[in-house]
């Protein structure tokens, strides 16, 4: 469990794909020297374990699900990743539930300033739009961000300084696709009223 509240960022160090067919990842941060073998990394978004660490550096193992549902697949050597360990049973919880299981990938519409402020505009998938409300709750790539507007074919958040300056926010591009994880209370209604 996760909280969408980004710790650091790392960079891309290497994608290999192995003899199993997994692909390894390797990140380094300094957030990463002090994880340990088997812990919960969020990157992306997206609920990673830890399969190596040294140092700074350490490596995860991707399934073809992870990369066909994530836009982890998408990253470069030298790709700067969002990250955030795992919610101890003490930390605050300042963000909203994340799970770290994506639900899909949206595409950034219009990325950059409108006026003094930071606009984000993101195209969603319909499985995805079904459970975004104005004021609500979203996780893109990790970050635990408040819908702004629900668009036609997505939605729109403003971005303050802060997340700015400490995410990935700053380099993405209109195109780029981003992980998606809809409010896990949203869902949990669904399922709910379905059954009634």
């Amino acid at each position: 469990m996760f909280t969408g509240l980004v710790q650091a960022t790392g960079k891309v160090v290497s994608r290999d794909v192995l003899p199993s067919g997994a692909t390894r990842l390797k990140l380094t941060s300094p957030l990463l020297a002090a994880a340990e073998l088997g812990a919960s990394i969020a990157v992306n978004g997206c609920c990673l374990t830890v399969t190596s660490v040294q140092a700074e550096v350490a490596s995860f193992d991707l399934l073809a699900e992870t990369l066909r549902l994530t836009n982890l697949g998408d990253l470069q050597v030298g790709s700067t990743v969002n990250l955030e360990p795992s919610l101890r049973p003490t930390d605050r919880m300042g963000g909203h539930f994340v799970t770290g299981h994506i639900d899909a990938c949206g595409t950034v519409a219009f990325f950059g300033a409108d006026g003094a402020d930071w606009r984000l505009d993101i195209d969603a998938p319909a499985e995805v739009r079904r459970h975004v409300v104005k004021k609500g709750c979203i996780a893109v790539d990790g970050m635990s961000l408040t819908v702004a507007d629900v668009l036609p074919a997505g939605f729109r958040i403003w971005i303050i300084p802060h997340t700015l300056a400490v995410t990935n926010l700053a380099g993405r591009q209109a195109g780029e696709r981003v992980n998606l994880e809809s409010d896990l209370l949203a869902k949990y209604a669904e399922k709910l009223l379905v059954r009634a």
